[in-house]
């Protein structure tokens, strides 16, 4: 098992920092929860333990979604985009995903694109 892990992220384009963006979506509604980061190391357990680990870039510590919350983020699925270079994870998400105790991190500044031209004739 262990070498099909390291196989599987050997695939995986990681910065000059040696970290990977994580995006991170409820599995069966596809709501976008919030984006963190991992290091292979975060990934591994990711992929292995069934709850997601992040590498905190501000503690510089690995962290257990929900380990001290009770938010915790149980793995679904895990896919790798074309370039390599960042991983969706599906999840379910117990309790709010934001460290503000909101369901998602994307609700709370809406920068109003212009969206009233789309380039596409109705």
């Amino acid at each position: 098992m262990s070498d099909d892990v390291d196989a599987r992220i050997a695939r995986v384009t990681f910065t000059d920092q040696g970290l990977v963006a994580a995006i991170i979506q409820q599995w069966d509604t596809r709501e976008v929860l919030m984006l963190g980061w991992m290091d292979a190391e975060a990934l591994r357990r990711t992929l292995t333990d069934g709850r997601v680990t992040f590498w905190s870039r501000s503690r510089g510590e690995y962290w257990r979604k929900g380990d001290t919350s009770g938010h915790v983020q149980y793995v679904r699925g895990a896919r790798l985009d074309c370039d390599g270079d960042a991983i969706l994870i599906d999840v379910e998400q117990v309790g709010p995903a934001c460290h503000t105790g909101t369901r998602t991190c994307f609700d709370a500044d809406d920068l109003h694109p212009d969206v009233t031209d789309l380039g596409n004739p109705a």
